[in-house]
């Protein structure tokens, strides 16, 4: 498994899901803000920001006081799931892909369960023909069940099908609790422990991402993982 990806242990009613989404359908869906990273029509609801606005659809990655949006309130089964999670809640978004679009594989710096953060997928909505992958591997999720992915790793997704592909997805930080919920699922600690950095093949790939981005974060995070490279190439 290598903690790339796997179905975490948590009972869900996709009739109460469903129920939530219908709720959620008539509201301001805003297109997703990395423009660079898809094609077609991606886009997301807040039911937790940083704002408070459900169009606030930021994933920080950082320590900073989020709230739950006015939406929350008209979806009661979504926030029953929120409170049965004990670990300490960033952004919730509601994430939808529309048939024949494509979120091109790229990479979520630090988005992974050895940082002491960790994002979580719910489908609400899907079909056989979405393709998820990640480092390579299809992720097969279906509606009800409850998915982590390493997101640091590269990933992408196609809606080769007829309907919305649209995912509940909860980005938390790591505690105790956390610990025992991966561990009971397969979460692998030693591995974790020998692969504290990126493998080299990773981070060039990592590179060349952030190079298609052109940014200045971008520039400046190109500087410090080739600076890990030429680390590791004088260790080795």
């Amino acid at each position: 498994m290598n903690n790339r990806f796997f179905q975490l242990s948590f009972p869900l009613d996709p009739q109460r899901l469903r129920a939530d989404l219908a709720s959620c359908q008539q509201a301001h869906w805003t297109l997703h803000f990395n423009t660079a990273d898809y094609q077609g029509n991606w886009t997301s609801l807040a039911l937790r920001s940083a704002s408070g606005s459900e169009t606030d659809i930021f994933a920080h990655g950082e320590r900073m006081d989020y709230q739950h949006t006015p939406l929350l309130d008209h979806c009661p089964y979504f926030r029953e799931i929120l409170e049965q999670l004990p670990f300490e809640q960033q952004t919730v978004r509601l994430l939808s892909l529309s048939p024949g679009s494509h979120i091109r594989e790229h990479t979520d710096r630090q988005l992974g369960y050895e940082f002491d953060c960790f994002r979580i997928h719910i489908p609400l909505q899907t079909g056989a023909d979405v393709q998820f992958r990640v480092d390579g591997v299809d992720l097969p999720m279906q509606v009800g069940e409850c998915w982590y992915a390493n997101f640091s790793l590269p990933h992408s997704v196609y809606n080769g099908g007829t309907v919305d592909r649209i995912h509940l997805v909860i980005d938390g930080l790591r505690n105790a609790w956390t610990d025992a919920w991966f561990g009971q699922a397969g979460y692998d600690f030693e591995y974790e422990a020998r692969q504290r950095d990126y493998s080299l093949d990773t981070k060039r790939r990592m590179i060349a991402e952030l190079e298609r981005q052109d940014t200045d974060i971008a520039r400046q995070l190109v500087a410090q993982l080739r600076q890990e490279l030429a680390q590791n190439t004088l260790a080795s």
